[in-house]
């Protein structure tokens, strides 16, 4: 497995992103790509070892800088920056400033840039906490470039504001897989209902999976809630996926 960080030009100017290769160099091995869209804390450490991990699946792996409209920011420890007020009030301010619709319109070059790196095929995307919202934004607008589209701890899938992915419903063909906290109020049950009610209407091929006891960000390794095993699960259910969905 290889890094490397590359620019991306997008309309409103250039993202950084964490380019992740696998190692295989055959070119008679299908290497689809795989958008990790990250969580509210940005690029770090923690993400390059879950890209890695995906990279070790046969995957080529892109990391995006959600926030890259805002210049130089953080590093935050994903830890404590919620609870420190400079640093809370700077990740709300880039959270509400960073919108579906201008994930959605990077989405394209992010996709071109994957292609660009050698992936075969039409794309997978997962997503994070505030990432988990923007997969399946993404599924929808690139039905025809996007396959699978997996959120873990996403919140407000199926909110009341009117660029909430659940209204996309009918526009994904992807294949989407959901795994939601036990308890999270970014995503409460009527939200969990609504969205079920929204992907049945639409025939969407959808698995929506309650991870008991675990609470929102369990799956990234330097949250302060992550758990061991809650992550792994995570992991077999991703890697499963991807890989029936991706390489079938």
């Amino acid at each position: 497995m290889s890094k490397c960080e590359i620019a991306i030009k997008t309309g409103d100017g250039t993202a950084k992103a964490g380019l992740f290769l696998p190692d295989t160099a055959s070119p008679a091995i299908i290497r689809p790509g795989v958008v990790l869209y990250m969580d509210a804390f940005g690029p770090r450490p923690a993400l390059d070892g879950m890209a890695e991990r995906l990279a070790g699946e046969g995957y080529v792996v892109l990391v995006p800088d959600l926030f890259y409209r805002f210049g130089v920011y953080g590093p935050f420890d994903a830890k404590t920056a919620f609870k420190e007020e400079a640093s809370a009030k700077q990740l709300r301010a880039m959270i509400d400033g960073t919108t579906q619709a201008m994930t959605v319109a990077d989405t394209a070059f992010f996709l071109d840039a994957l292609t660009e790196a050698g992936a075969d095929g039409p794309a997978g995307v997962v997503g994070y906490c505030m990432g988990g919202a923007r997969a399946l934004s993404a599924a929808a607008a690139y039905p025809e470039r996007i396959a699978a589209a997996a959120s873990f701890h996403g919140g407000n899938l199926a909110s009341d504001k009117p660029d909430s992915p659940h209204l996309k419903a009918a526009s994904i063909k992807a294949r989407v897989h959901i795994g939601t906290a036990g308890v999270d109020n970014s995503f409460p049950p009527e939200q969990s209902a609504r969205l079920v009610e929204a992907f049945r209407s639409a025939e969407v091929d959808f698995l929506l999976e309650n991870y008991v006891g675990m609470a929102h960000g369990w799956c990234v390794p330097d949250n302060s809630v992550y758990d061991e095993v809650g992550a792994e699960r995570h992991w077999r259910r991703l890697t499963t996926f991807l890989g029936e969905t991706l390489k079938a």
